[in-house]
């Protein structure tokens, strides 16, 4: 499998691409059984941990989660994945052969009200020194309109990148009045277990909250080019490590080939994500407690 001449060209038009049965069978097999694991075990937790960002009516009696952190650092099936051949076959062509993963998340937006998204770009939260970044988002639940899909502005990656900020705090999310959001112009990616999107990290995203019954499960991986470098004073997964630790960390990460110490410079628009909301421990956290406007 590899991404043809077509898919390249929407991407870099578009900023987004929609995969259909992305995944071997097994491999989609694998990842859900660990996932459906994981998701029983937060029965024992009744508070935000390393692992998991509960929804507000979680209980152990009705697990309902926002989020499973970092899954590729919980269980070796979501680096494993990430790794084969398959996925890289889809990465590569659109970042080279030297990828490094950014960091990974699974929203397993809980059925019945779980909480929307707000509009952001993935770029206001963690600048590097050049955007070839994206997003992989392996569906790995049937998604429908009903189950608060991802939705993206085709061509914002394009355009500048709008202000986080409300009154002066970085919120994790964009004014969706604003005439550059053009959000009348989204586009909803719905589909299959085992199906993927793809979008730049200056693409334009959000989504509503889950109203079907059962949990919206999305496997996210954030990867870039190796020679894209974290931009200081973000919020990042590198924040306030020593300079062992930071450079241990992007050897870890790498996906394949090899890490570059000449970073590449290129001239793209960037915001800092400060001053911090109040609450920066996750991306909900973030987005509720910094103010953002609900654009759902």
């Amino acid at each position: 499998m590899s991404l043809s001449a077509a898919q390249i060209a929407q991407y870099q038009q578009d900023g987004y691409l929609l995969i259909k049965q992305a995944l071997l069978p097994a491999q989609l097999s694998a990842l859900q059984q660990v996932t459906a694991a994981l998701i029983a075990d937060s029965r024992r937790v009744s508070e935000n941990n390393a692992v998991y960002d509960l929804d507000s009516a979680h209980s152990a009696d009705n697990p309902r989660l926002n989020r499973i952190k970092t899954p590729h650092t919980q269980h070796a099936v979501y680096w494993d994945v990430l790794c084969s051949e398959r996925i890289l076959s889809y990465l590569k062509p659109l970042l080279g052969e030297n990828i490094r993963l950014h960091n990974s998340k699974l929203n397993t937006k809980a059925g019945q009200g779980g909480a929307a998204v707000q509009w952001h770009q993935d770029w206001a939260f963690y600048p590097h020194t050049n955007d070839d970044l994206l997003a992989l988002g392996i569906m790995l639940s049937d998604i429908s309109e009903q189950d608060g899909p991802l939705q993206v502005v085709p061509g914002s990656h394009r355009r500048d990148v709008l202000a986080h900020d409300h009154g002066g705090t970085f919120c994790g999310a964009v004014d969706p009045q604003h005439p550059e959001a053009r959000l009348a112009e989204a586009v909803t990616l719905t589909g299959k277990a085992g199906d993927m999107s793809i979008h730049h990290v200056r693409t334009l995203h959000g989504s509503a909250p889950n109203y079907a019954d059962s949990p919206r499960l999305l496997l996210l991986y954030e990867c870039g080019a190796a020679d894209a470098w974290p931009l200081a004073g973000g919020q990042s997964i590198y924040t306030g490590m020593a300079q062992a630790e930071f450079w241990a960390k992007m050897q870890t990460n790498l996906l394949c080939g090899q890490q570059s110490l000449r970073p590449r410079l290129t001239e793209v628009p960037v915001y800092m994500p400060l001053p911090p909301a109040p609450d920066s421990s996750s991306l909900f956290k973030v987005q509720q407690s910094g103010g953002a406007v609900d654009g759902f």
